[in-house]
């Protein structure tokens, strides 16, 4: 594919700006246009993506420069753009807001400038007017590489606060592309980590997205900002796209010792529903290019694993809410025990390892962890640089790999006698549990970093 597909990044000062609004919305309406349109997310969150496949029909990714290392970010993008007509990237909190202690590091700036696109910074405007070209000017003129294309005014109050924002930024010399007025409709429910999932929705994340991108047509000029993203040139570098099968992470090849198990792909069950949608898609990707036959569950419902199941993949979400039903689910709770039980492989990050917890909040789970799950009032936040303590069905013992940690849960012990990382930096500790083939850790990480990763697991699904 071209390297230079039309592309603008969603920005702001700060985090409840709007972004989210107007970057959901841009995206439905270049969609309603007839546009393909590729939809990304800067940063580790798994909850917008979900309401940008909503606006544009295609999954929703991440570029964190962070977790898979700023090489990764233009192949990574270039993937997910992959016949697409045009990309729109959603930033996270401020513009020039990064990793704690890393400078830019996986900041929307940094994002934009791996990708060379022009960004567009939506700023909250109701309790300003003139200031607005002081605001403005500061975050265009910060850093020379970054390229502020033009600016989005939201919550506008009335058509004489417009008038005099639009004076004040004429002096800023940055186009105005769109003034949004409040309106509480295109607002979405949130609880402590963040937007509600599109999953928990279903009806009102749809309307929701309507919302938001009948707000973006009626006060933004799409035309400008589709020109504005066509002046994007080629993602430096020479980058290609990303491919689960690259010669980074090559694709299971059988012997003749193995062709009998190659022709039978092992099927790894990954939960899926309400309770457990934080997911990378690559993940998906990997394991199938490994050779899997990747099988979607849901642990609220379905009371047994799928047929087959060699290996189960858990990642995160929103257990918490979910507990009673989840508990109340005793089959798939007893038959995940017994799958960990036989030494097959189980892979679970956060809500997953809350799930194999032998209780949460006094709530029976799974069991396959002598281990206490509870909500605290506590939120732990931030990414992590962590290293696998011993061999495990995710990684050999030394593998390096970067995470991030986002929950107000806590698990007691924090680890088992065979921990699953150490996690370096000021506050050495170990984390997690490795048991047989169980690897569970409070850790999102994400497996592009290290493809092996998923051709580990899978081995591991094929020969358990």
């Amino acid at each position: 594919m071209s390297a230079s597909v039309p592309r603008l990044v969603i920005a702001a000062p700060s985090s409840g700006s709007g972004k989210t609004t107007v970057a959901t919305g841009l995206m439905a309406a270049f969609a309603a246009r007839g546009l393909a349109v590729s939809p990304h997310k800067v940063g580790p969150d798994y909850i917008d993506p979900g309401y940008h496949a909503l606006a544009t029909g295609r999954v929703g990714r991440n570029l964190d420069a962070y977790l898979c290392g700023p090489e990764l970010v233009g192949p990574l993008f270039l993937h997910g753009a992959q016949g697409c007509d045009i990309a729109v990237v959603e930033g996270v909190m401020g513009l020039y807001d990064g990793a704690a202690g890393e400078g830019e590091l996986a900041s929307t700036a940094h994002v934009a400038k791996l990708l060379r696109a022009p960004v567009v910074l939506v700023v909250d405007a109701s309790s300003q007017s003139r200031s607005v070209a002081a605001l403005v000017h500061g975050f265009a003129s910060w850093d020379p590489e970054v390229r502020v294309g033009g600016v989005i005014l939201n919550k506008v109050a009335s058509d004489r606060h417009e008038e005099l924002l639009r004076e004040a930024l004429e002096q800023a010399g940055v186009p105005v592309l769109g003034a949004l007025r409040r309106a509480a409709q295109v607002s979405t429910p949130s609880r402590h980590l963040g937007l509600v999932p599109v999953a928990e929705r279903q009806g009102a994340a749809v309307e929701a997205v309507a919302a938001m991108a009948a707000q973006v047509v009626d006060g933004c000029d799409l035309g400008a900002l589709e020109g504005l993203a066509r002046t994007a040139g080629a993602v430096p570098g020479g980058s290609a796209p990303w491919t689960p099968a690259s010669p980074a992470s090559p694709a299971h090849h059988p012997t003749r010792s193995d062709e009998a198990d190659q022709q039978r792909a092992p099927v790894v069950a990954v939960a899926g529903g309400p309770a457990f949608t934080f997911s990378y898609a690559e993940h998906t990707e990997l394991l199938t290019a490994a050779g899997a036959d990747v099988v979607t569950f849901d642990p609220l419902r379905d009371e047994e694993l799928p047929e087959g199941t060699a290996g189960l993949v858990i990642g995160g979400g929103f257990p918490e809410v979910y507990a009673s039903e989840l508990s109340a689910n005793e089959p798939l709770r007893k038959a995940v025990a017994e799958l960990a039980g036989s030494g097959a492989p189980v892979a679970a990050e956060c809500a997953g390892l809350l799930y194999l917890c032998r209780e949460l909040d006094g709530l029976p789970m799974c069991g396959v962890l002598d281990a206490g799950a509870r909500m605290t009032e506590r939120l732990t936040l931030g990414y992590r640089d962590a290293v696998a303590v011993g061999d495990s069905v995710l990684a050999a013992a030394g593998t390096r790999m970067r995470g991030h940690e986002f929950h107000r849960t806590a698990v007691e012990p924090g680890s088992g006698v065979e921990p699953a990382w150490g996690v370096r930096g000021p506050r050495p500790r170990v984390e997690g549990f490795v048991e047989r083939g169980v690897h569970a850790s409070y850790l999102h990480t994400h497996w592009a970093s290290e493809p092996g990763v998923a051709r580990r697991f899978v081995e591991r699904c094929r020969t358990s």
